[in-house]
């Protein structure tokens, strides 16, 4: 007989323990929290505190991860409701990069818009971008988070000595889809190296990069 056989049996017959219940008590067991000899009720009751404390742990975690995603939603609402609020299509640009900088506290915001309507043509954030840039926004499925290696892009910003990570957020038209051809790239960058990594979900920068298209439309 093997010790499965005797935890099968045990398992289908329950009312062996009502048979022998003086067993149940005379069972002695190392607790692997304090090392001395407890009975067996002492244990268990050991397992269902361990249990609930990493049921309250997962409990904890859940509740803090919801309100980051209601204070990231609160900000993403306030964001696009500066938008909502900028009246001037020509100034809609430099809103979207103050209203990131400041709702999500991102150190360093820039924005390049091209193939513009001629009215705006003329316009700085229509300017500087080369076409290694736009093969650049083109290429990206996706935002792009990691390491500046160099990128032209941070050109745009005021202090680019300062953009250690980086995301890159390609501006496409909502009915091109990701494999549509770019008309412009929002530039997220940071000191800290680990603020943007390779390894981060892009999920949220996607819908900003969204929202950022479709406020651009008028200026296309």
């Amino acid at each position: 007989m093997t010790e499965q056989d005797i935890a099968n049996y045990l398992q289908t017959n329950p009312e062996f323990f009502e048979r022998q219940a003086d067993l149940l008590a005379a069972v002695r067991l190392i607790s692997p929290h304090s090392r001395r000899t407890v009975s067996l009720q002492e244990r268990q009751a050991e397992m269902l505190r361990e249990k609930i404390r990493m049921l309250e742990g997962r409990l904890i975690e859940m509740i803090r991860h919801g309100s980051d995603n209601l204070a990231l939603s609160d900000r993403m609402l306030c964001w696009a409701r500066d938008l909502f609020l900028t009246q001037d299509a020509d100034a809609l640009p430099e809103a979207i990069a103050e209203s990131i900088q400041l709702q999500f506290a991102v150190p360093q915001v820039a924005i390049r818009v091209w193939d513009v309507n001629p009215d705006f043509a003329g316009a700085s954030f229509a300017q500087g971008v080369s076409e290694d840039a736009r093969l650049l926004a083109n290429s990206l499925r996706e935002p792009f988070c990691g390491v500046n290696s160099g990128f032209e892009a941070t050109g745009w910003l005021a202090h680019p000595s300062q953009a250690i990570s980086l995301a890159l957020l390609p501006l496409r038209s909502l009915e091109a889809g990701s494999n549509g051809p770019a008309f412009g790239m929002l530039v997220l960058a940071s000191p800290d190296a680990q603020r943007y990594t390779s390894t981060m979900g892009t999920d949220f920068l996607s819908r900003i990069a969204e929202v950022a298209s479709a406020a651009l439309t008028p200026l296309r």
